[in-house]
């Protein structure tokens, strides 16, 4: 019995390293360009940034209490407010399709605070404050808010006494998560329309320890300063949103059924992408259907990868359609999806 046990546990394991080392597809990524998020027409040239998210005065002591419950730094959401807008002005700065980005400071635009969105504003109001700056579109910044919460406890250790020997001690530990929330609006002044709504949370941990409270709490000076980078960085990204951006994204491709895709497997993993297709096409009329059909779901692969994806489409549909490939189904769909998206992309890239 013991034997048998013995033999079966080989076979499980040899059966799994098998199975492992005999997968029928391997995954490849590729580069792809998505649409922007948010699409700022070709006629919108200049731009004008406010920071809206200083509470009215009916909200101002909520938000004072606010404040001192979560334990938030003297000015740190005024401060890193302010840092959150010149991340954006900085980011759309360089972008070559606006001819001219300005801060408005004396719009005097208030907010309920707390982290909600107010409501939204009048056209009047906006086209008033276009009108009197000289811009064609307003970059809001609608709420800031930072909330905090502290995890304190201790810890026994041992440290080492005067002598060299070890001793029983408490330390000291320390945390500060802090809660970073912001609430953007972009307004179109020319067409009255709101490009954007956006709201993002950030989460950003700070930690200190030490062998008394005053040296725990002293090693996480820094979260202050953590928060108005965080800030800022949050300003350049939400100025990046009317830029196309760039992301990998990955495919399964087949890498068995007979010697030319073993052969094309090697080929493909040294990058040879081009001699892996010629055996790859080899397949596509094989007379076992099976293999015909990875073979066409391969050659729409390669399709993608030159940038054809009406002839990828065609390739994926003849492996589903005539050879019942499931997998080509789901790929029709991704490539579909990326038609469509590389429509908005051009019709954005020709709006500029």
């Amino acid at each position: 019995m013991r034997n048998f046990f013995r033999i079966s546990v080989v076979l499980i394991l040899a059966i799994g390293i098998t199975c492992s080392s005999c997968s029928s597809t391997n995954i490849m990524t590729l580069g792809v360009t998505e649409p922007a998020p948010v699409y700022i027409p070709g006629h919108i040239q200049k731009i004008g940034i406010i920071d809206r998210s200083l509470p009215s005065e009916e909200n101002a002591s909520a938000d004072d209490i606010d404040r001192i419950l979560s334990a938030e730094g003297k000015n740190l959401d005024k401060d890193g407010a302010h840092n959150a807008v010149l991340g954006l002005y900085d980011e759309l700065y360089r972008n070559k399709a606006l001819s001219e980005v300005k801060i408005i400071e004396n719009a005097q635009l208030r907010s309920p605070g707390l982290g909600i969105f107010p409501a939204k504003l009048p056209w009047k109001t906006i086209r008033d404050i276009c009108q009197e700056n000289d811009i064609d579109a307003l970059y809001i910044l609608s709420f800031y808010d930072t909330d905090s919460k502290i995890d304190y406890k201790t810890v026994p250790v041992k440290i080492k006494g005067p002598l060299g020997v070890e001793i029983p001690a408490i330390e000291h530990h320390a945390t500060i998560t802090t809660l970073v929330k912001t609430g953007w609006r972009v307004y179109n002044s020319i067409d009255e329309i709101i490009h954007d709504e956006y709201r993002k949370d950030h989460h950003i941990t700070s930690k200190g320890k030490g062998i008394n409270p005053a040296k725990a709490i002293a090693a996480i000076v820094g979260r202050k300063e953590a928060v108005l980078d965080r800030s800022n960085t949050i300003g350049h990204n939400y100025g990046a949103r009317i830029l196309p951006y760039r992301i990998r994204v990955s495919r399964d491709y087949f890498v068995s059924g007979t010697d030319n895709f073993e052969i094309a497997k090697r080929r493909a993993q040294a990058g040879n992408w081009d001699s892996a297709a010629e055996l790859w096409n080899r397949e596509v009329s094989n007379s076992d259907g099976k293999i015909a059909g990875k073979a066409c779901y391969n050659m729409a692969i390669i399709s993608e990868i030159h940038g054809d994806l009406d002839k990828a489409v065609e390739w994926a549909s003849r492996s589903y359609e005539d050879y019942n490939n499931k997998t080509a189904l789901r790929y029709i769909n991704i490539l579909k999806n990326r038609i469509r998206k590389n429509n908005v992309l051009r019709r954005q890239r020709e709006g500029q």
